[in-house]
């Protein structure tokens, strides 16, 4: 491994993201806390019919969330199963339903998991006119569900947390469009593929022919990182040339997936008028994610097998233009987001670097998390490390001057559950019912045994992470996973923003209470690596033993 290769990478993302975090974090700030509308906001408002200065409650804030969401569904939806008849189609047919539905949830969720391959199923018309649109309204939702929080800490004894109608339109017009633009330029520039040419057939140096498939791919590209999406145009995701031609482009990509997430925290550190509360915040998240980008580089440098050690080092699944460290850094961002896009295969690691991907998916997604999923997950961590803290020392539980009460704790409780119960009951189901169980191992599991184990796990961790990646020895186009992946992904999605928005409400209508000898700090090295500790412990308690079952079991064998 050279400097070149394996330091420098590292290094550029580091050095551009400081770069970032107080510009962007405070540009998001203004975005959401502004009076001012643009004109274009105006007229948007008016055509749906929508009073900009009125503010709703919280169970009006998630009406208007679940009622846009569902519309988006249901148009992905009409989209792939109209597809024959829409312009560049590029002769494709219809998807079948289950796919359809799947696909439909997969992308209005910010999930992107793909059960087909994109170029030979999708058309231009539903790509950019489905697929790439949802990736912007779907990271504009986790945007506005994640102000709507922070407001909520903010606020005082207020009834309401803003209006969702505004943040979604503002977030998209003020935030990923202009950095949408400018990542696609770059793109461009990079050598990632932008036409609308269709298939074009080419002589290769052999001279045979070979079907080279075209598209609007920077564009989509572009926002599917910046969104945390994750959805591929390409089947090969980011390891395809035409996505990813480069190593600079690769740490492009993985500059995009980070910009928004690390600087999330400034903008509630911002709003709440405690900066040095995003500071913590963000420590938390940057402690986690150097921990794991260290454990899955070390656990695949460490060339354990016959075959890696005589290649040297476990190239399996990564792209020579890549390398090792290239290929893990990217892996440790899409999972440590909410992205799951992949510049190498994630079933070719070890088996100890392929079981930290999954756990980094298991900690909740928190090191940063997703476009706006990522601050809420972490700042209900930080209620509970509170919570805690104060159990242990004695003192009153309060974050940010807000109590923390049995109301608070059971509402953080059952978001931190929700997860966790979607990905255990959907990976037991389909062991547990006999034909579920023939199915998946006679149709979807490639490799049986341990690792089949884990194939499975990763899927539905997965798709209730909204994170979209998989083990792509999993056959997931399926009657029962396209199903129960999709179930799956939209309740992971949209009950945990039940428990944020309740649990917003419930600090809007407290007024803040002053600090006193007796409040806990939360904006010290301490409470840092508190909040560090519940996060790894509550991952690591709950999904342990299923762990010990699969991936943990095959790396000892």
């Amino acid at each position: 491994m050279t400097f070149a290769s394996g330091v420098l990478p590292i290094l550029t993302v580091v050095v551009v993201l400081v770069l970032l975090y107080r510009p962007l974090g405070d540009h998001m700030a203004r975005t959401f806390t502004g009076a001012r509308h643009l004109r274009v906001e105006r007229a948007f408002y008016r055509v749906v019919g929508v009073n900009p200065d009125s503010h709703q409650s919280w169970r009006s804030y998630l009406t208007s969330v679940l009622a846009f969401s569902t519309v988006g569904v249901l148009l992905v939806y009409l989209l792939q199963r109209t597809q024959a008849l829409l312009p560049y189609s590029l002769e494709l047919g219809s998807v079948p339903e289950g796919l359809a539905f799947n696909t439909a949830a997969s992308f209005v969720t910010n999930t992107n998991w793909q059960s087909y391959s994109p170029e030979a199923t999708m058309g231009y018309a539903v790509q950019a006119g489905g697929l790439a649109v949802q990736n912007f309204i779907s990271a504009a939702v986790g945007l506005a569900v994640a102000v709507a929080f922070v407001r909520g800490l903010a606020a005082r004894r207020s009834a309401t947390l803003g209006n969702f109608w505004v943040d979604l339109t503002r977030a998209l017009l003020r935030i990923l469009l202009p950095g949408a633009a400018l990542a696609a330029v770059l793109l461009v520039a990079g050598g990632v593929v932008q036409n609308v040419n269709g298939f074009s057939t080419v002589i290769t140096l052999t001279g045979a022919e070979q079907v080279v498939p075209g598209g609007p791919v920077a564009s989509q590209e572009a926002i599917k990182m910046l969104g945390t999406n994750g959805g591929g145009f390409f089947n090969a995701n980011s390891a395809h040339p035409f996505e990813n031609p480069s190593p600079w482009t690769s740490v492009l990509q993985i500059i995009l997936m980070l910009a928004i997430p690390f600087s999330l925290p400034r903008t509630f550190g911002t709003v709440v008028g405690q900066r040095r509360q995003g500071y913590a915040i963000l420590g938390a998240m940057a402690v986690i994610f150097l921990l794991s980008l260290t454990a899955v580089t070390l656990a695949e440098l460490g060339a354990r097998g016959s075959a890696s050690q005589s290649a040297g080092s476990a190239m399996e699944g990564k792209e020579q233009r890549f390398g090792i460290v290239g290929s893990t850094l990217f892996a440790s961002v899409s999972t440590l987001t909410s992205t799951g896009a992949v510049n190498s295969m994630h079933d070719s690691y070890t088996a100890f670097g392929g079981m930290l991907p999954m756990i980094n998916m298991m900690l909740g997604e928190v090191a940063p998390g997703g476009v706006g999923s990522g601050l809420y997950g972490m700042l209900i961590l930080a209620v509970v490390t509170v919570f805690i803290s104060g159990l242990l020392v004695g003192r009153t539980p309060e974050y940010l001057g807000k109590r923390i009460g049995g109301r608070e704790m059971k509402l953080a409780s059952f978001y931190i559950l929700s997860m966790p119960i979607l990905v255990l009951t959907g990976t037991a189901l389909s062991f547990a019912v006999p034909a579920l169980r023939a199915d998946i191992e006679g149709t979807s599991i490639l490799n049986p045994g341990l690792h089949g184990l884990s194939e499975v796990l990763y899927a539905f961790t997965s798709a209730a992470n909204n994170n979209g990646s998989a083990f792509a020895g999993l056959t997931a186009n399926t009657p029962w996973l396209n199903t129960a992946l999709g179930v799956t992904m939209l309740l992971g999605r949209f009950l945990p923003m039940v428990f944020v928005l309740a649990l917003a409400g419930s600090f809007a209508a407290q007024d803040r209470v002053p600090s006193t000898a007796g409040t806990l700090p939360t904006d010290r090295v301490q409470s840092i690596t508190l909040l560090v500790g519940v996060t790894v412990v509550v991952a690591a308690l709950t999904f342990f033993p299923v762990l010990a079952l699969g991936p943990l079991a095959e790396g000892l064998l």
